[in-house]
């Protein structure tokens, strides 16, 4: 029983505490917070709104990225500081303690990563439209792609068991 866990052990440190989460959730909306403030004092007349096409591209874009982050293969040597890897290199669990462990959550969670995601193309829409333009539309055609070939592959199987009737 030498280094075993007893009914009577003291309980596991935990990975984290508040305060690592705090600091990512600070760190986002002091982000937030800059990017709002740059925008009231640009207050430029030429400053365009996001229209709803725009926003439809913005959210396909930030769906691809977050995917990108969260879960695909060419993302691995960006998460491996904060994940620990499966061996077909998708994110299993957070390495470490502390804001280590916090960023590894963070970067395992699609919907987390949209929200960052969604805060860079803005942030970008901000610094230059341009490249912004540029860079959420490659994303949205991908975003787009994933939408299509998800359909693709569920109008295949149904196909499928149709034929096998």
């Amino acid at each position: 029983m030498h280094g075993m866990a007893t009914e009577h052990s003291r309980p596991a440190v935990a990975p984290t505490r508040s305060r690592d989460y705090a600091v990512v959730n600070g760190s986002y909306m002091s982000a937030l917070a800059a990017l709002g403030v740059i925008l009231h004092r640009r207050q430029r007349s030429d400053a365009d709104p996001v229209t709803s096409q725009e926003l439809m591209l913005l959210a396909l874009a930030t769906f691809a990225i977050s995917d990108v982050f969260a879960h695909e293969r060419i993302a691995t040597w960006i998460r491996a500081p904060f994940t620990m890897e499966s061996g077909d290199h998708r994110p299993e669990r957070p390495r470490g303690r502390g804001l280590r462990y916090v960023i590894g959550e963070l970067m395992e969670c699609s919907r987390c990563m949209g929200s960052w995601s969604a805060l860079g193309l803005i942030g970008l829409r901000t610094a230059s439209p341009a490249a912004a333009g540029a860079v959420t539309a490659v994303f949205a055609v991908a975003g787009a792609n994933d939408f299509l070939q998800a359909a693709f592959r569920l109008l295949s199987e149904v196909d499928n068991e149709h034929g096998e009737s």
